[in-house]
């Protein structure tokens, strides 16, 4: 999903600040410019969240899709995963005791 980029002036920012604060809350990433040259790049604190798994799984089915056709994993890469999940050994929860 691309993100909104926003370019203002420092004047602009200056005299709207809670504004550009919205738009940065709403996801936007606001370049301010002094001299029509970026000083200064607002974008949100918190890191961008994962994706979710729904949404792994919509855009799986909408890429097969424009495949026409299912999309199979790679014989070495699922052997990979294979070796993963058998080798795994159980947790040691005693240190929660």
């Amino acid at each position: 999903m691309a993100k909104d980029i926003i370019h203002i002036s420092d004047s602009e920012a200056a005299n709207d600040f809670a504004s550009l604060l919205d738009r940065v809350s709403a996801g936007a990433e606001v370049i301010i410019e002094r001299n029509s040259r970026p000083v200064a790049v607002v974008r949100s604190a918190e890191a961008p969240r994962g994706r979710l798994l729904s949404e792994s799984i919509a855009l799986a089915e909408a890429h097969a899709k424009e495949l026409g056709y299912e999309p199979t994993m790679d014989a070495d890469f699922a052997a990979d995963l294979r070796e993963i999940i058998n080798s795994r050994k159980p947790r040691d929860l005693s240190a929660w005791d």
